[in-house]
């Protein structure tokens, strides 16, 4: 009888092994004293649990085409089959004649002939081996389950993220150095409400940012990227969200500013995106709180009106050229002359020295406060190595130590990060202050837009006419310039309203301001 040999592996690590090549032996000896003819030999990778096996499938075919009875000879009832389902395709083909089953170790011989008590056997087998699969899987899910209740990650890492071995030889995930820095760009990018996903997919491809197989990063995948936890220190599992102890690449607070930002993007119905409209999205109605969309008449003429969307307003058309206007020419308002600019910058330098030591002694403390709770977290794990406290207390005290570690580091990193001369700063911003309607008239619309929702906020439509808010600091350096003359050209720490806590606290809220061929780049921290 011809006889089709079956050696099985259930992964590349055993394949490496010698375990193929020793069971392939094993049954050619086996073959050779039954008086079997070799026909072939399947030498299989490949689970037994899933729901195609490719390679097995192959096997029944060589069986159904043979015109005469075939041998199946596997070294144990385990390599064959982990389930049932196997059972009923070899059971029709035992009942046919088609095969002869050989499980060697078992000594066990299943063809036409055989008995019930030999097919109970078989059947019992195939039980054991399924209760093995069953309790490996169990294994596995718990296994799983407490790899991720100490923050580990049990699947791959996303963009921006590197699998390495740490010193002790464990895998671990480490920042990518090369794509790290271009995935925090994205999330502060998309912060600042001015690029939508496929301006962030532009931005990324003239970047150079590619996935790990070198392709380009869709919209799809940027939008991915920006609504994942892992980046700023949780991460997404079946078991719901956990955090990580893996090196966030942004804060939470960033983060939240991203999913705020994308939960109120698509909220304003733009129609003709691409148009240039420079009061797109920025107005709203004082009568109803609808939006005040843009419509072009005339295919020259840009008008405004509400979009009446309650239903409660009358439609009111109102022309771009003089709303834009009358912003414009509130620059001048803001503007400081040079004396005064001299005055504040003067002031700002002679308190540098003690917000020099105010940042230094906040470090201390929040270094010491950082020393005190990994202490407590030490002595945690003493009391449940000694079972004075059971392991879900353990973890459970340990997660908000660790929630109260990560805000302290991301408070050090505000204090590490702070500009201990913003007296420069502050001077650069009411320069930029000064010249910002000459800036804003030589600029391009998304640079308008950008300067408009830098400078004023609350901006809405009444009776034809535009009514505003000015944000920090300009609202500050307006107050400063109206100030009352006889407060004349006393200190500024003499004035009872406080100016100088104000700048101290807003110059901060501002980064990266600087003017370029016409061009205003300048980031307000919406959240600080």
């Amino acid at each position: 009888m011809k006889a089709i040999l079956l050696a099985r592996v259930s992964s590349k690590e055993q394949e490496e092994g010698q375990s193929i090549p020793a069971q392939e032996r094993r049954l050619r000896e086996y073959a050779e004293r039954k008086g079997l003819v070799v026909d072939q030999v399947f030498k299989i990778t490949e689970s037994s649990t899933k729901d195609t096996r490719k390679e097995f499938e192959k096997i029944l075919v060589q069986i159904r085409k043979s015109k005469e009875t075939m041998a199946l000879v596997a070294d144990t009832i385990d390599r064959v089959q982990r389930s049932f389902k196997e059972s009923v395709v070899l059971e029709e083909l035992r009942k046919e004649g088609k095969v002869e089953i050989h499980f060697m170790r078992e000594g066990l011989v299943l063809n036409l002939k055989s008995n019930s008590a030999d097919i109970l056997r078989w059947d019992m087998g195939v039980m054991f081996a399924r209760s093995y699969v069953l309790q490996l899987s169990d294994n596995v899910k718990r296994s799983k389950e407490q790899s991720v209740k100490n923050g580990t990650s049990i699947g791959l890492s996303p963009l921006g993220y590197i699998h390495v071995l740490n010193e002790q030889g464990e895998k671990t995930i480490v920042p990518d150095p090369d794509r790290a820095p271009f995935i925090v760009k994205l999330f502060q990018l998309y912060a600042s409400g001015n690029y939508s996903l496929l301006k962030l997919a532009e931005e990324a491809e003239k970047d150079g940012l590619r996935t790990r197989k070198g392709k380009k990063v869709g919209k799809s995948q940027v939008d991915s990227i920006l609504k994942n936890p892992f980046y700023c220190g949780t991460m997404k599992t079946k078991y719901g969200l956990a955090e990580h102890h893996y090196k966030p690449l942004i804060s939470t607070t960033l983060y939240q500013q991203v999913q705020d930002v994308a939960a109120g993007y698509h909220k304003k119905p733009h129609k003709k995106i691409s148009e240039p409209f420079i009061l797109r999205g920025l107005i709203t109605c004082d009568h109803c709180g609808c939006t005040v969309t843009p419509e072009i008449h005339k295919k020259r003429y840009i008008y405004y009106s509400c979009t009446n969307a309650k239903g409660i307003c009358k439609k009111v058309y109102k022309r771009e050229e003089p709303l834009v206007e009358s912003l414009s020419q509130y620059f001048d308002h803001i503007a400081l002359s040079e004396q005064q600019i001299a005055e504040v910058t003067s002031y700002l330098k002679k308190i540098h020295e003690s917000e020099s030591l105010f940042h230094t002694e906040s470090l201390t403390a929040l270094r010491r406060e950082q020393d005190r709770i990994q202490k407590r977290i030490n002595q945690m794990y003493d009391d449940k190595l000694d079972g004075l406290i059971d392991q879900k207390t353990y973890l459970d005290k340990v997660k908000d130590s660790k929630a109260l570690q990560a805000e302290i580091v991301e408070q050090m990193a505000r204090h590490e990060k702070a500009d201990h001369n913003f007296y420069v700063t502050a001077n650069m911003v009411m320069n930029l202050a000064t010249r910002a309607r000459e800036i804003f008239e030589s600029s391009e619309v998304d640079e308008k837009r950008q300067l408009l929702d830098l400078v004023f906020q609350n901006l809405q439509l009444k009776d034809g006419s535009l009514s505003f808010s000015v944000r920090e600091p300009f609202l500050t350096m307006l107050d400063f310039k109206n100030r009352p003359k006889e407060w004349g050209n006393q200190d500024l720490n003499l004035r009872p309203t406080g100016y100088e806590s104000v700048f101290f606290l807003h110059w901060s809220s501002l980064t990266n301001c600087s003017h370029r061929d016409g061009t205003i780049s300048c980031v307000l921290r919406s959240n600080e």
